[in-house]
């Protein structure tokens, strides 16, 4: 009921500020007057004819059902003509205007959004537009909205579910990207700026989420692994440090001969053997890991590479043989595709 009056008071709003509330008492005193006339002026008609002939002619539909025959009543149908077409007008013009101003106020990134449950993006670069197909390619997040706060002039691509926020991350952003609800947030580095002002920009904006919404899980972008530990007293709750991530990919491609290849393939969503992410089977509760490990792959055609506790606690890579899984654990596996797990 709340949410009722809560949503009619916000067309109430929109009405006023449009001023399609006069629009409205107008059509409607047209409508009255001119059925009211009709019914008395002429023979044989019924109130509610005359209000359903008033409807057809100053819609300028005019099915030709119901037609004047004394004068008073043609009269009242030529004065119905020309209202109708004029405030047919009106009406329409202030319909155009409104779709218009909201598809502008869109693109230009001036709208709130009240999405519960999704993903805000903050900045845009050429690793933003990759995470983002990424992001579409996942059958989890295909569809998702995502909001994207950005300094640009207006939203960078096409995308249906792609929701665009003029401005750089501040409380009053923040707030129009409805943070409290959001469940990821995804902070990168401007890349306008030198490395150790980026860096500062990343934190301050973690700790701006975190004060706001301190449940919300954050991934945040760094260059210098040396801020890793301010980062972490903002409370992020996953930090990727990009300039080494790069270095040990090199370094391993330097070791051994084309491990790119096969981690580009897990990382990617499009094709191939990719990470996932599940519960762990409940019949599987108590099992060692090296049980776990035969029964995924007998029966899913997946390995494990780690146990995580809980949705978002402690990552064990590699757990020992002997190591017992419990009932919030969560496996971490390689696989062709989600399993649909067995009871």
């Amino acid at each position: 009921m709340q949410t009722l009056k809560l949503w009619l008071k916000s067309i109430w709003q929109l009405l006023q500020r449009e001023n399609l509330d006069r629009l409205f008492l107008i059509i409607g005193t047209i409508l009255i007057v001119s059925a009211i006339g009709l019914f008395l002026l002429e023979p044989n008609l019924s109130l509610s004819d005359a209000l359903w002939w008033s409807i057809v002619t100053v819609t300028t539909v005019g099915y030709g059902d119901i037609a004047p025959v004394t004068i008073g009543g043609r009269l009242i149908a030529t004065v119905n003509m020309f209202l109708g077409i004029g405030v047919l007008a009106t009406f329409s013009a202030t319909l155009a205007s409104i779709l218009i101003d909201r598809k502008n106020k869109e693109e230009l990134g001036m709208r709130s959004y009240n999405f519960e449950n999704h993903i805000i993006l903050c900045e845009w670069n050429a690793r933003s537009r990759a995470i983002l197909k990424e992001l579409r390619l996942d059958a989890q997040t295909a569809k998702m909205p995502i909001v994207l706060i950005a300094n640009l002039d207006r939203k960078p691509l096409e995308d249906p579910n792609l929701f665009f926020i003029q401005g750089n991350v501040s409380d009053e952003t923040l707030n129009r990207a409805n943070l409290v609800k959001a469940s990821t947030v995804i902070i990168l580095g401007d890349d306008s700026l030198d490395d150790t002002a980026r860096d500062a920009k990343v934190i301050l904006s973690t700790l701006t989420i975190e004060s706001i919404n301190s449940q919300v899980y954050t991934i945040v972008e760094l260059v210098n692994e040396g801020y890793i530990q301010t980062c972490k007293r903002a409370k992020a709750d996953e930090i990727i440090v990009s300039s080494e991530l790069s270095s040990m990919l090199i370094s391993q491609a330097t070791l051994n001969h084309g491990i790119t290849k096969v981690i580009s393939d897990l990382l990617s969503s499009q094709d191939g053997n990719q990470l996932y992410k599940i519960a762990i089977p409940p019949s599987k509760v108590g099992s060692s890991f090296v049980e776990v490990l035969i029964y995924m792959k007998e029966v899913y055609q997946s390995i494990v590479l780690g146990v995580q506790k809980g949705s978002e606690g402690e990552v064990i890579s590699n757990p020992p043989a002997d190591y017992h899984l419990e009932d919030n654990d969560y496996l971490i596996i390689i696989g062709s595709e989600k399993p649909q797990l067995l009871l």
